[in-house]
């Protein structure tokens, strides 16, 4: 079992996001300053965790790269099986065969052990996956343990640099590395621990407030959202009450430190409202609407406030966190937070390992994808809800007119109403047949169809006004409403989409 509750998916990340511009680039020489840019290069300090580096060409430049959780020992052989295959079929596919890897492996040491005493304990693993790699004709050139403020080498046996009782750690901030980074732009988040304490449920008192409101939320919304027309109206009053906290969000005045940052959207962030939204997100189409709010200058508040929602899943809420863990990894990914976006979509995997716009996107972030094509597929989504809205209204509008103008009996009733949809469809039909074939496209090769589910309430083109049925959904998979149900030992409804 990997440790954390992540999900048991190795995060990779392409060479093509992780490039330098060749004045930031540095030449690291020893084991000493490959295991000081190893925070570097994630964007976080790993804990408990396999990292695997991609080198290529005769200067040994860094490419790809792989992190997992550390497994338990009866997993090793499978788990460096697969960690080896995923690395290298991965610079395959973007057509750079690495010529060699380093691996590092990261713990702390438990109870009464020491540094020393974990690495030890890690060799079978680190000599699991040496063997793991060769066997696909590609060598680890350096197999690293840091542990406990200090690393050791697995294949290095002069003990001038490699001591047996390990070398300390280049403090934090003091190196060449350090300097470089700092220079180039690159921001250390801290350990990876704390990025994903961020996301963890809350606890004690609050807990309880949350638990008693989605309680009370879940008997109110989930028979609307299971309704056919009432579930357009939840939808509806979740965007509407997403708009309105985000705004708050935005407005709130500035902290110092993501702890204090964090405590102050949770005071921002009522109970009551907290449990409405993460309702209202099973639902696909909802989720997908509120995917809209991916840019602009409201975008950190937003992920902020999905960083809360996904807080305020506490038990035996949990697996509700899927849909806010993912939206926050796709605000992340969107603008440019790439150790953020890996984070929260890896702890919506561990929420939901079935949860298909998750998968989507974790596999779209790892894979190197431009963000941009799918944001194009937003907004073009956006833009036709809103033509779609301008003639419904204007259907309306013709019905009411010609209503007017007939006798006192026909009326303005149910009947005028049916004609006005009807006309709305006429014209939406109209819209898609002359719309070209591929408008809709999600990217080339991602697995990212676009819905076709029912049109929502209309809305600005603003980043802060979603709408319509928009966002990754799965190849081939049904459109629309979500497929809502019940789950054993769960409260409310929830779609696996």
């Amino acid at each position: 079992m990997t440790h954390h509750n992540e999900s048991s998916r190795p995060s990779t990340d392409s060479s093509a996001a992780w490039n330098t511009p060749p004045d930031a680039q540095i030449t690291l020489r020893s084991p000493a300053e490959l295991a000081d840019a190893l925070p570097y290069l994630l964007g976080f300090h790993p804990n408990d965790s396999v990292v695997m580096l991609a080198l290529h060409g005769e200067r040994g430049r860094f490419g790809g790269r792989l992190r997992l959780g550390i497994p338990g020992p009866d997993e090793w052989p499978d788990v460096s099986r697969q960690l080896a295959e995923t690395l290298i079929a991965g610079c395959d596919k973007r057509g750079a065969r690495p010529d060699g890897i380093v691996l590092f492996l990261c713990q702390d040491p438990a109870g009464g052990e020491t540094g020393r005493q974990v690495m030890e304990r890690l060799r079978p693993l680190a000599q699991s996956l040496r063997l793991a790699c060769g066997g696909l004709d590609v060598p680890v050139y350096e197999a690293l343990c840091l542990s406990d403020g200090r690393y050791w080498s697995y294949c290095c046996p002069d003990e001038r640099c490699c001591p047996p009782d390990g070398a300390p750690l280049t403090p934090p901030g003091t190196s060449v590395m350090a300097a470089a980074a700092a220079y180039a732009g690159i921001q250390v988040r801290g350990t990876l621990r704390e990025m994903e304490a961020r996301y963890a449920p809350l606890t004690g008192g609050r807990a309880l407030e949350q638990q008693s409101a989605l309680d009370a939320a879940a008997a109110d919304l989930v028979p609307r959202i299971l309704a056919g027309t009432a579930g357009r109206t939840v939808r509806q009053e979740t965007l509407d009450l997403v708009s309105l906290v985000v705004g708050r969000f935005h407005t709130a005045r500035p902290v110092i430190g993501r702890a204090e940052a964090d405590a102050r959207d949770d005071d921002l962030l009522a109970a009551d409202e907290a449990a409405a939204v993460i309702l209202g997100l099973q639902d696909r189409t909802t989720r997908d609407h509120a995917a809209e709010w991916m840019e602009g200058p409201r975008a950190p508040a937003v992920l902020r406030l999905w960083r809360a929602l996904a807080r305020r899943c506490v038990p035996p809420y949990t697996e509700h966190a899927a849909a806010p863990l993912a939206l926050a990894g796709w605000v992340a990914w969107s603008i440019g937070d790439h150790p953020e976006a890996r984070v929260a979509l890896s702890r919506a995997l561990s929420a939901d390992p079935e949860y298909l716009f998750a998968q989507l996107l974790h596999r779209a972030c790892n894979d190197g994808m431009d963000p941009e094509h799918l944001r194009r597929c937003l907004r073009r989504e956006r833009a036709d809800r809103a033509v779609h809205t301008a003639a419904q209204a204007e259907a309306a509008r013709a019905v009411a007119a010609d209503a007017r103008n007939r006798k006192p009996t026909t009326g303005t009733g149910p009947g005028a109403m049916a004609e006005a949809e009807e006309a709305a469809e006429r014209a939406g039909e109209r819209r898609r047949r002359d719309r070209p074939a591929n408008a809709g496209a999600g990217p080339a090769g991602a697995g990212l169809a676009r819905p076709a589910g029912p049109s929502g309430p209309g809305s600005s083109a603003g980043p802060g006004s979603p709408g319509g049925p928009v966002g990754p959904a799965g190849a081939g998979g049904p459109a629309g409403r979500a497929r809502t149900r019940r789950r054993g030992g769960q409260r409310g409804a929830r779609s696996r989409s």
